[in-house]
């Protein structure tokens, strides 16, 4: 039987020189007490862009106003969670209103912001991310809207 595929949308989000990441909720079956960024799955009919807008505004209560046109990255990853294959695309937001917060609990037990120099300490969900964020944040600023 072949492995389920995922196609999962994630935001990048930073303010002055930090970015937003999410703690993982210690009982979730894939990437269980890991940062990734936030986001989620993109269903059946909806675009990339769309399930990005949707997902962070259910995980974070915040409405997305503008996103990048094409994703920072790409990766295929096999096995992505347990028994199944990932496509993982990555968007940098541009701008967003409202204040990031932790709305879905049993997602995330927190949310928090980070600085490049932070980024190597911590257990990630997916390691890929770290290099292509330290690039971000040391050649770029965001401000939320």
């Amino acid at each position: 039987m072949a492995s389920p595929v995922h196609t999962v949308a994630v935001g990048i989000l930073i303010q002055g020189n930090r970015v937003l990441l999410a703690l993982r909720s210690a009982d979730r079956r894939a990437h269980p007490a890991r940062w990734a960024l936030p986001g989620g799955h993109v269903e059946a009919g909806e675009s990339e862009p769309d399930a990005l807008r949707r997902e962070l505004h259910e995980e974070l209560g915040i409405e997305v106003l503008d996103c990048e046109d094409e994703p920072t990255s790409r990766l295929h990853l096999v096995p992505g969670a347990p028994d199944a294959e990932l496509y993982l695309s990555t968007w940098r937001v541009r701008s967003w209103s409202g204040q990031p917060s932790n709305v879905c609990l049993d997602e995330h037990d927190r949310l928090a912001w980070f600085s490049v120099d932070e980024l190597d300490q911590l257990l990630w969900a997916h390691p890929e991310h770290r290099k292509m964020l330290t690039d971000l944040l040391s050649h770029s600023t965001f401000e939320a809207t």
